[in-house]
């Protein structure tokens, strides 16, 4: 079915209008989602009223982050099931959605496997339905919950570091709370610090070719009061040659078992920068983006996206004219190269911040002995 878009007011608060949001109105449960591609210029909720709908949003960005696309997968699975398409087909395609970020399928795979466990109990699709929404739930819920436990995990790591408050942070592309059930990852910790007087300055990439910095990172320092500057990715340098960085943080879109870390392209430059300024380069994600499946960086899919996304500026509410909808700044018929990801290697990793701990130095032994506990609290 097609989207619907619902125009919210101008004075709407983050809080006030969440990232995701499971509504059930007369005609029928659907999915609200801020649309950030919209963003900064409006706030507009897209409205899912199926699991393919929900797909184009994944695909387009609509909703984007790791952690808040394993939520959306849980309850697009969830959609499926209580709208009765079947289930097995949507959760394939909402995991196919983006391959790069692991939490979407580990959303997925959580709420089909609550359904499937209902209908093996003897349960009917509609008791299975309601399992696999109340494990989308379950899983928000836990998500906001990680979000406030990484922000203090992450602000007595930062302070550890660098004794004294003051700091100066630079992050790439989006970690607040638009990614997120809670306040986000990254920016969590930067928001963390902010409200106990330590934050002197948040640094904010721009984050080429979709401005996820300058769009949404901006955007969400700004509403939360946060002292802030954006700069163009490529300035980056001559913030840490200028000794006016003193961390980076970053989130995750998926972390292998030898402590890779896969975030947004542009990331990895950064951890090459931080290691030779001797400045701490520190990632911010929860235990679900750990993929102990995956053995290293190289194993990997890195995400090719449409190369009209560098050869075209999108604007909210300027007219377009290129064939992606943007405006064109390269000759027609130009060839890019767009990788939505790139991977750092774990030994430009100084550490990895997760709601059950830091783990620094970063090795692969470590991180199993992470997610050996976070497995037994589950289970606890």
């Amino acid at each position: 079915m097609a989207d619907q878009y619902a125009q919210s007011g101008e004075d709407k608060r983050p809080t006030d209008m969440p990232a995701i949001r499971w509504e059930e109105p007369p005609e029928g449960p659907v999915l609200v989602l801020l649309d950030q591609t919209r963003l900064p210029a409006e706030e507009v909720e897209l409205v899912c009223t199926d699991a393919s709908a929900l797909v184009e949003a994944i695909r387009s960005l609509a909703v984007r982050g790791a952690p808040l696309l394993g939520i959306a997968g849980a309850y697009g699975v969830a959609l499926a099931a209580i709208r009765g398409f079947d289930v097995d087909e949507a959760a394939a395609a909402l995991a196919g959605a983006r391959p790069t970020a692991v939490n979407l399928s580990v959303g997925v795979e959580r709420a089909r496997t609550a359904y499937r466990a209902e209908l093996a109990r003897g349960g009917d699709p509609d008791q299975g339905a309601r399992a696999a929404l109340a494990a989308a739930r379950q899983l928000h819920r836990e998500d906001a919950e990680a979000s406030a436990r990484m922000a203090e995990h992450g602000l007595a790591f930062l302070d550890e570091l660098l004794p004294g408050g003051g700091h100066r942070v630079l992050t790439h592309c989006n970690t607040g709370s638009l990614v997120s059930g809670g306040e986000g990852t990254a920016f969590a910790v930067a928001l963390a610090a902010h409200r106990q007087g330590r934050l002197r300055r948040l640094w904010v990439d721009e984050t080429r070719p979709l401005l996820q910095g300058a769009r949404l990172t901006a955007y969400e320092a700004a509403r939360n009061g946060l002292t802030y500057t954006l700069l163009t990715d490529n300035a980056a340098g001559s913030l840490f040659a200028a000794g006016e960085v003193d961390a980076v943080l970053i989130g995750a879109d998926r972390i292998t078992a030898d402590g890779s870390v896969t975030n947004k392209v542009g990331s990895y430059p950064l951890a090459v920068l931080a290691r030779y300024h001797h400045v701490p380069f520190i990632v911010v994600a929860p235990v679900t983006t750990v993929d102990p499946h995956t053995p290293d960086g190289a194993s990997v899919e890195v995400e090719q996206r449409p190369g009209y996304e560098v050869t075209e500026i999108t604007a909210p509410q300027v007219q377009v004219t290129g064939a992606g909808g943007g405006i064109p700044i390269a000759p027609l018929g130009t060839q890019a190269y767009n990788p939505a990801f790139d991977v750092t290697p774990p030994e430009l990793v100084t550490a990895i911040v997760t709601e059950q701990g830091v783990v620094s130095p970063v090795t692969a032994g470590a991180l199993e002995e992470l997610c050996t506990r976070a497995r037994r609290e589950d289970t606890a």
